[in-house]
């Protein structure tokens, strides 16, 4: 007897378990599903011909760049976001400085 309430406790807790993760996704979901229209609000307009147009065409030559070209572009911008991230640890350094002495 003691082992069919122990399999009838361990599925009803994966039961409420499973329940909860469901609770928990549907959740999520909605938080996707709003976060996306917001998104879509914000940019209605503007995203013009013009601008579509145009990265199309930077799309298009990214395709038919060279192996060579490709590692230059993409190690120039991971040297960009390097640059940046040194800008944001300075900035966050000196409010640490300020922080202390004032």
């Amino acid at each position: 007897m003691g082992l069919i309430n122990f399999f009838k406790k361990a599925f009803g807790d994966m039961k409420k378990s499973a329940k909860a993760q469901h609770e928990v996704d549907k959740a999520n979901i909605q938080a996707v599903k709003a976060e996306s229209k917001a998104n879509f609000e914000e940019n209605r307009g503007s995203k013009t011909f013009a601008k579509a147009k145009a990265d199309a065409k930077k799309n298009w030559d990214d395709a038919h760049m060279s192996p060579a070209e490709r590692n230059a572009k993409m190690q120039e911008e991971r040297e960009k976001q390097i640059e940046l991230a040194n800008e944001r640890i300075a900035k966050a350094n000196e409010r640490i400085e300020k922080a202390k002495n004032g």
